[in-house]
């Protein structure tokens, strides 16, 4: 990851434990498209983050945006806390399209490989239904990782949708899709700019 920054895993929950004492957040896992497995770091990160909880989908591998966004819609709406969103994947369209119906206060959200659901080469076709994305500005802060070579989205197109929500974009450099088969089970880096992006949120 270009930003070339380090954190060990210790002093990252060390950090993250303070700062959620004090601000008192409620952290939703949003996973994409079959879900994120055990050694993801979405998962890595759930296991961790003691207010985190993922917002689960009926159904994983046949995604219905209508049924995606409703899970999101009541899983925001049921926090009794400030809302932080992680959202991977088809995650990010799912929480995006969702904000409209949350009733309850989004803090933040950070946004990792987010899909390019309008372009008709990306498989599976599933991913189109989720489309197109909505671009007005996001109303609170959020932080978009995307990567070069991301074989379901290209960087340009990141770039397109973060310029649209106001989103600060990070280049992961060639990253694959951020997931568990590009090697990111362990993402030290991503956990040091989420710990960094979480200390900057309003309570």
């Amino acid at each position: 990851m270009p930003c070339r920054l380090c954190l060990d895993f210790s002093a990252f929950h060390r950090q993250i434990a303070a700062i959620m004492k004090v601000s008192d957040t409620h952290i939703l896992i949003v996973p994409g498209y079959t879900n994120s497995g055990p050694d993801h770091w979405q998962s890595r990160w759930e296991r961790k983050l003691s207010t985190a909880r993922r917002v689960v989908q009926a159904e994983w591998s046949k995604p219905v945006r209508e049924d995606w966004v409703a899970r999101m819609i009541h899983e925001v709406n049921a926090a009794t806390k400030p809302v932080v969103i992680i959202a991977h994947s088809l995650g990010v369209p799912t929480a995006v399209h969702a904000l409209p119906h949350c009733k309850r206060r989004i803090a933040g959200a950070f946004l990792v490989a987010p899909p390019d659901v309008d372009n008709s080469k990306i498989r599976p076709k599933h991913f189109m239904t989720f489309g197109p994305y909505p671009r007005d500005p996001l109303p609170f802060p959020s932080l978009m990782i995307a990567s070069r070579n991301d074989p379901f989205g290209s960087y340009d197109h990141a770039g397109d949708i973060a310029n649209a929500w106001g989103s600060l974009l990070i280049d992961a450099g060639e990253a694959g899709h951020i997931n568990t088969e590009s090697g990111h089970g362990p993402w030290p880096e991503g956990s040091m700019v989420f710990a960094q992006f979480l200390s900057r949120l309003q309570a």
